[in-house]
């Protein structure tokens, strides 16, 4: 290089310490994901999860697949332990880190629903993720399940998007078939709630005319688990938000239009015998030949029973998936659902320890195998597609479950075409949600046990469901029904 000025010196001086300077911050940004760990010495992790049967199986087989690989490289050994189901595992959450007598030691990760997760973040437990995922990392996975991570006023990631479920159409094709020759009935008439509902009067009529000697012995066509799900989602559908939550802050909107048209196609056709519900899942009701249909999460396909058992008979049947009814008119939001992981409040080395392990297990390759085990939708959006699926199923020489394999294509299409949506956490949050569960819910059984005893006594249907289904009725529900949810949210 040719002699420089003492002023050119100078200039070039400065820019190689700025350069260098810049390397040193660009070095140091992405060595804050990189934590330096001794594979001689590994930090042993414990998870706490929910999972039970085929989930737990195949969760525990990749859990020891990266024990003996990426685990062993870097250092980290993972130890899982299934804590019964939701309710279970929350509880026992609870205690280990109040540290009550006899509790275990708390985890270092544990599934958990963002209601839970924004209660144990409040009190300071959880870990903030964000430090250990770049941009680039964070933008792979599906938009919508990384933003219900996001919990409070900063941009903080807090729950890390595991697994995933939306909800479907499950149908016991053989006893439509005969009812859809019998009536000329048609699959598209279940797209909407009202279609639903009406095809559910059909069915109900028509089983009522096999018996002719026999009045008002219909059966119901459908059911429905998660009822939350109906008000939530249903609600978005048709423009409102029941629960806007920002900076923490949550205003109810419940609007008595919307109300309206839930309860008329959901509480009128229950009450009138359309729908019904009777076992803990649809899914059993289904088996029993209570009803023919259910909405419900992608995970409960791989329950659908495949014979019907009645009394005297017992039968063989196929099944129909489809997409979960929208109302008529209405947007196309769908439920997104299940639990993601959140990581305890630690140091770094071990927190760094669980984000290593949960980018590993939802690489793309390895959530889609945890997915055809359990129904549970991978997290990642290149992951969301039936190529990508049976490459993984072949790849790996996987044996997948007809319905399961049938159900992930389903979900990808509703994940791909719809507007994924679940509510903002907040305190108060699990309680609100427990009045859309049951406070309609439990109504309509109690009013449709009172409906079949006037049916009993010789009434006609219409005359037996009328108290019921009048706009007076649903006015009194409305009001006690709002109220009960203005006390759910502002309950501490």
């Amino acid at each position: 290089m040719k002699n420089l000025s003492g002023k050119k010196k100078r200039f070039w001086v400065l820019v190689c310490v700025a350069a260098a300077a810049a390397a040193m911050l660009l070095g140091g940004c992405g060595s804050k994901n990189k934590v330096k760990l001794d594979p001689d010495n590994p930090v042993t992790i414990t998870i706490w999860h929910y999972y039970n049967g085929a989930q737990q199986t195949a969760f525990d087989s990749l859990v020891k697949e990266f024990n003996d690989t990426v685990g062993m490289k870097e250092g980290i050994f993972v130890k899982s332990t299934g804590k019964g189901d939701v309710n279970q595992l929350e509880e026992s959450v609870r205690s280990a880190l109040k540290k009550e007598v006899g509790s275990d030691e708390a985890p270092d990760i544990f599934s958990s629903y963002a209601d839970t997760a924004y209660e144990i973040q409040q009190m300071g437990y959880l870990a903030d993720l964000s430090s250990y995922l770049t941009e680039d990392e964070i933008r792979e996975y599906v938009d919508s399940y990384v933003e219900e991570g996001r919990i409070g006023k900063g941009n903080q990631l807090f729950i890390f998007p595991t697994a995933k479920s939306s909800e479907i159409l499950m149908l016991d094709k053989t006893d439509w078939d005969k009812f859809a020759a019998a009536t000329g009935a048609e699959l598209s008439s279940l797209s909407t709630m009202e279609g639903l509902a009406e095809t559910a009067k059909e069915y109900y009529e028509w089983t009522d005319s096999l018996t002719p000697a026999i009045e008002n012995d219909g059966k119901a066509f459908y059911g429905r688990d998660a009822m939350a799900n109906l008000f939530i989602i249903g609600s978005m559908q048709l423009g409102t938000e029941i629960f806007k939550v920002k900076d923490k802050q949550v205003t109810l909107q419940v609007d008595r239009d919307v109300m309206k048209r839930i309860w008329d196609t959901w509480y009128v056709p229950y009450v009138k015998g359309y729908f019904s519900s009777y076992g803990r899942f649809r899914s059993d009701d289904v088996k029993i030949g209570e009803i023919i249909s259910y909405t419900g999460s992608t995970t409960s396909a791989m329950y659908f029973p495949d014979e019907v058992e009645l009394e005297d008979e017992t039968y063989p049947i196929d099944y129909i998936i489809l997409p979960a009814a929208v109302f008529e008119g209405g947007e196309s939001y769908a439920v997104q659902q299940g639990a993601g992981m959140v990581v305890t409040a630690s140091d770094r080395q071990r927190e760094y320890a669980c984000t290593e392990f949960l980018k590993w297990f939802t690489q793309s390759e390895n959530n889609l195998v945890f997915g055809c085990a359990s129904g549970y939708l991978p997290v990642k959006k290149d992951a969301n597609s039936k190529e990508v699926l049976d490459k993984v199923i072949q790849e790996k020489g996987l044996d997948v479950v007809p319905k399961t394999f049938d159900t992930l294509i389903a979900a990808f299409d509703t994940v791909n075409s719809s507007i994924m949506y679940t509510n903002k956490a907040f305190q108060g949050g699990a309680a609100a949600r427990k009045v859309l569960e049951y406070d309609l819910s439990d109504k309509a059984a109690a009013d449709r046990a009172a409906v079949v005893e006037s049916l009993n006594a010789g009434m006609s249907l219409e005359e037996a469901a009328a108290e019921f289904i009048s706009e007076e009725a649903f006015d009194q529900w409305f009001t006690g029904f709002e109220r009960k949810l203005q006390e759910a949210v502002e309950s501490k």
